[in-house]
């Protein structure tokens, strides 16, 4: 049979060893939530990044430091006419130039945790050689200055100098302290020995200018590792979205895969079934109407007659089932033309008037008889309008009434519109009734049970002509089913055309709203 033949790749469609497949993916996507969800990052989770922007600084800014110290070193010969902070120059031009080497051989290396920890080392105390060297200058004096001047030119330099430092090595922490606590510390201490009024003020004025730089190169330093954490927390969510993603598309894959196969096992299911389904009902429509000859006993007759229905109840349930599947599989195709639409609600409303006039329901008419054609697969609106029909007059009570409506919509469309004053459904089941194989409490209740695919396959055939399906209802009030057709599915009228005015001969194709 044909069902042997798909088994083994159906089996290979639906393996489920993939999911096991996914236990990782899933896990990499909770450790990363539960990381960003921690809180505030400490800082040695960004060492190597803030070393990195530290070296990068000293590399950018590496004669910004020489140049203040040539021009110190000019304008105390121009003032002072003494050539004694040369050697000094010297000296810290050296350590400047030593801390530019650590920086570029730094570049070139690849940080680990302890690497970073041993770089950041001797970087502070590159900046301590030269906390020193601006120490010497601190202690520089002038035998021939008499006034304040030489002290008010030394602490203006400091004050440069750490204004400088501090906004070049804010991503090192402690890196300003060690380089201007040495020489603040000499610069306040000989304004205390001195206990010149003068020095003393301005010696206030460093030691206050150096704590405000330690303040703002902290802020700089959180504010730089705050980015860093924010940088760092777009990247783990784009991960993360990633991951997603291609968990979403194998899930998606999947269940396409497991879409076709249960599109592989309906179809082959259809022809086992149809086969002995059709002999059932040919040999109990012969034993039902008695065409070899009448049955001995009446009862036969009845279960014959009964064996009839349920199988025509099984052939239509599964005419269903492959309905829905070949909709959503996007394999039903539409075999389109100028229909009428108020005729087609016609054909059908006499198909269920037998069973209408049973249960003494009358079906009201509502037609707008100048209604153009419209451009629809025939077949597949007979079975909307079918079964929109045939649930109203299953759930419609004896002696009820039902109302046919077919007109214009307010966008220029049409639609046909079926109503009736049945128990109606609960708005909160109205989700349910519309989805496969969904039924209210109603139906559940009732004692002709459907399979719960009417209203979707309308939904589904609906959708493949552009249209749209709205079910109304409340409970004890009625139900109101429409079928709205779009405007381009209405065929517009055509002026008359001349055959001799055509050069070719053309197929005349219809024009849509």
């Amino acid at each position: 049979m044909s069902i042997a033949v798909e088994s083994s790749n159906d089996k290979n469609i639906v393996d489920r060893s993939r999911p096991r497949r996914n236990a990782g993916v899933a896990k990499t996507v909770r450790a990363t939530r539960d990381r960003l969800q921690v809180g505030q990052p400490s800082n040695l989770e960004f060492a190597r990044e803030m070393l990195l922007l530290h070296i990068n600084a000293i590399l950018q800014g590496a004669a910004a430091m020489p140049i203040l110290v040539l021009a110190a070193t000019a304008i105390s010969i121009y003032f002072g006419e003494s050539f004694e902070l040369i050697p000094w120059a010297a000296v810290t031009l050296t350590a400047y130039a030593a801390l530019v080497f650590f920086a570029r051989r730094a570049s070139s290396q690849t940080f680990d945790r302890d690497t970073t920890a041993k770089w950041a080392r001797r970087f502070l105390l590159g900046h301590l050689a030269i906390g020193i060297c601006w120490a010497i200058f601190a202690a520089q004096d002038c035998a021939e200055c008499t006034d304040p001047s030489f002290s008010f030119y030394k602490g203006v330099i400091l004050l440069v100098a750490v204004a400088a430092t501090a906004m070049t090595t804010f991503t090192l922490r402690r890196a300003i302290v060690a380089s201007f606590m040495p020489p603040v510390l000499v610069f306040s201490a000989l304004a205390y020995l001195t206990q010149n009024p003068y020095d003393i003020g301005m010696a206030i004025v460093v030691v206050a200018a150096f704590g405000f730089f330690i303040f703002v190169s902290d802020r700089l330093y959180f504010s730089n590792l705050k980015l860093l954490s924010f940088q760092s927390e777009k990247v783990a969510l784009i991960a993360e979205l990633e991951v997603a993603k291609a968990m979403s598309d194998e899930a998606r894959r999947r269940a396409e895969e497991a879409n076709l196969a249960k599109s592989r096992f309906l179809a082959s299911m259809s022809h086992e079934l149809r086969t002995p389904l059709n002999a059932i009902l040919g040999f109990s429509e012969v034993m039902s109407g008695e065409v070899l000859g009448p049955l001995a006993n009446p009862t036969y007759k009845d279960y014959a007659a009964d064996i009839h229905r349920s199988g025509q109840h099984l052939l239509n349930l599964i005419n269903e089932i492959l309905d829905l599947s070949r909709i959503e599989a996007g394999r039903y195709d539409l075999a389109e033309d100028a229909l009428s639409l108020a005729e087609i609600a016609e054909d059908c409303i006499g198909m269920v008037q037998l069973k209408a006039r049973s249960k003494e329901i009358t079906i009201a008419e509502q037609f707008e008889r100048t209604l153009p054609l419209v451009w629809v697969d025939e077949r597949a609106m007979r079975q909307v309008v079918l079964n929109l029909l045939s649930n109203a007059v299953k759930f419609t009570p004896a002696r009820g009434h039902i109302t046919v409506k077919v007109g214009w919509t307010a966008g220029g469309g049409q639609y046909i519109a079926v109503s009736d004053n049945g128990p109606g459904i609960p708005e909160e089941e109205i989700p349910i009734v519309l989805s496969a194989f969904g039924q209210g409490s109603i139906a559940i209740k009732s004692a002709e049970q459907g399979t719960g695919l009417g209203l979707p396959i309308v939904q589904a055939i609906l959708a493949k002509h552009g249209g749209q399906f709205v079910l109304k209802s409340r409970l004890r009030e009625g139900t109101e089913a429409i079928a709205i057709l779009p405007p381009r599915r209405v065929l517009q009228g055509l002026p008359p055309i001349n055959d001799g005015d055509l050069p070719t001969r053309q197929a005349r194709k219809p024009a849509f709203a």
